[in-house]
């Protein structure tokens, strides 16, 4: 039968920051039809560095591969924003390599993954809910991270969850970075709906939401 496997950080093991509510990977099984299985291997705080290790201890009957990780790596490149710079071509400059870095290991990462050959989906870094100021300064960083993520996906034939359109309301965070169990429960839809609809195989990229 198959079976789903959640790889990366905090946006599918977010049992943390929501209580007694059900987390992503518990509302992601009660999505999926009968029969269906759902494993959580994302662990939280796991940046792109730590995917390897979780994929090598996924279930040997995991038919599904849906991946979210960047948020962490994001974090630890955030001091680029506080950065003094004496021009827009320089602050661009600067996002600009940052951008390289990551997608080099995110396309790295990916073909790694894309060695098991089972179908794979990814997940984009969704917006963070900081105060107005500050969220108008990362989400325009975030979109420079956001975009390697989308062309590495799209070059490889997978599809897309684009988190930025599925979590956009302050009720879907449990804190500024973290999804609270509403935010779980859409993430989780939008992966079932994914997993048992998207033409695996074909190798067309699609963006779900």
């Amino acid at each position: 039968m198959p079976h789903v496997v959640l790889l990366g950080d905090s946006v599918f093991d977010n049992a943390a920051y929501v209580g007694r509510g059900p987390d992503v990977v518990e509302q992601l099984r009660a999505d999926l039809p009968p029969g269906w299985g759902a494993t959580l291997a994302a662990r939280d705080g796991a940046t792109m560095a730590g995917v390897p290790a979780q994929l090598a201890s996924i279930p040997a009957d995991a038919t599904h591969l849906v991946l979210s990780v960047g948020g962490n790596d994001a974090l630890r490149l955030s001091g680029i924003i506080e950065r003094p710079v004496r021009s827009v071509a320089e602050a661009l400059g600067g996002l600009g390599e940052v951008a390289r870095g990551f997608e080099r290991d995110y396309s790295a990462l990916l073909d790694t993954i894309l060695e098991r050959r089972l179908p794979t989906a990814v997940c984009t870094i969704y917006n963070p809910q900081y105060a107005e100021e500050r969220r108008r300064l990362v989400v325009t960083a975030l979109a420079v991270l956001n975009d390697p993520i989308v062309r590495c996906a799209a070059t490889r034939g997978l599809p897309i969850v684009d988190l930025r359109l599925v979590s956009s309301d302050p009720a879907d965070f449990a804190n500024p970075i973290e999804p609270s169990v509403r935010g779980g429960e859409k993430i989780a839809a939008v992966i079932a709906s994914l997993v048992q609809h998207h033409p695996f195989g074909a190798g067309r990229s699609a963006i779900y939401r």
